[in-house]
């Protein structure tokens, strides 16, 4: 929990919180297929040699593993403050008991506390959810903002699937203390949007940190951000290459999910069978393929109502799931269709910043 003095951004906490549990949900679980015994009583797949190390994905699907560890915690109750639940609920004069780090009580002034609890003082304060933002560019564009760590855009191909934020990432970004004061607690780190694919994107917890791995949320799904409309035709259109309108955005989509279905369906034939030599690896594609199998949610970055229409038309064709639009400026006007799509809509992040973009590279890191 965050408890802090009302500030203009106040308003938007409800809203971001309930989004984000939203947006960085799951959208599907994977179950293996069974296997069929040979005579002896091994599977097909045990009689195989394994690869060499890197070359099956199957063999090592977490090659970057989170090392996060929680802060020290201290049981202690929150009282006297308004509170606000984040479920619709405001409680004046509430107390809020913090257990073992976890929140174990919220309720009016009539809520016990445990012995031993150290009491916060909350009176003439808020106190809210912690805020999970969804759309962050820390760490990959920090603070301040020089060329030399302006790292959030791998704008060299209108599909870079193959690249990951997690890499990207600076821990000692001084914006992450600023958001922590600010009752971040939780962000979703996109790339930017100059390409079609953006990349992979990574879920952090909001601690002090040496390295990546010691903020990366253990067990947080991956995202692959995509972006259409204006910004990567405008990129590559100033290139004079491809995609340079709205049209050649929607083939280059369409043409990486034709390669990806060909490239899913190769692996799954020998994982199957095990007859010939295994396809090559490739990150692009497999990046591509876990959006196909729903292990990777798309978070796609688009402004208009028209659209966000056809990336839902897209995905459909192709068989996977949006699970949310960034920067939806225009969701408003199709709201029935997300509702039926179940497809969230975010507004601009509270912790993006925007780093200057020179003339000759005219890419955008939201």
């Amino acid at each position: 929990m965050r408890f802090h003095a009302l500030r203009g951004s106040s308003l938007a906490t409800l809203a971001c919180v309930l989004a984000g549990s939203l947006v960085l949900s799951a959208c599907a679980t994977m179950g293996g297929d069974d296997e069929t015994p040979a005579a002896d009583g091994s599977s097909d797949a045990e009689a195989r040699q394994p690869l060499a190390r890197g070359l099956d994905s199957a063999a090592n699907p977490d090659p970057f593993p989170s090392t996060y560890r929680g802060l020290p915690r201290e049981n202690m109750a929150i009282v006297g403050g308004t509170v606000f639940t984040g479920a619709g609920q405001k409680i004046e004069n509430g107390v809020v008991v913090v257990t073992d780090g976890k929140v174990a009580a919220v309720g009016d002034a009539s809520t016990p506390v445990p012995a031993g609890y150290r009491i916060v003082d909350a009176r003439g304060r808020f106190v809210t959810p912690g805020i999970i933002d969804v759309h962050s560019h820390l760490g990959v564009y920090p603070s301040p903002g020089v060329s030399g760590m302006s790292d959030g855009n791998e704008a060299t191909n209108p599909n870079t699937a193959q690249v990951w934020a997690e890499h990207s990432i600076w821990p000692q970004d001084p914006g992450f203390n600023a958001a922590r004061a600010g009752g971040v607690t939780t962000l979703q780190i996109l790339p930017g949007s100059a390409n079609l694919f953006g990349g992979r994107g990574v879920t952090v917890r909001n601690v002090p940190s040496v390295t990546m791995q010691g903020m990366k949320m253990p067990g947080a799904p991956y995202g692959l951000k995509m972006a259409c409309g204006e910004n990567p035709s405008r990129v590559y259109g100033g290139r004079n290459s491809s995609p340079a309108t709205g049209m050649g955005n929607v083939a280059g989509y369409r043409a990486a999910f034709i390669a990806a279905r060909e490239y899913k369906a190769k692996w799954d034939k020998w994982r199957e069978d095990g007859e010939g030599s295994p396809p090559t690896r490739n990150l692009q594609m497999e990046t591509l393929a876990g959006v196909l199998d729903g292990s990777i949610l798309i978070q796609n970055h688009c402004y208009r109502a028209d659209e966000m229409a056809v990336m839902i038309d897209i995905a459909n064709e192709f068989g996977y799931e949006i699970t949310a639009f960034h920067h939806a400026i225009e969701a408003y006007k199709i709201a029935p269709l997300l509702a039926r799509e179940g497809i969230c809509a975010t507004p601009p992040s509270s912790t993006r910043r925007r780093a200057p973009a020179p003339s000759s590279t005219p890419t955008m890191p939201n």
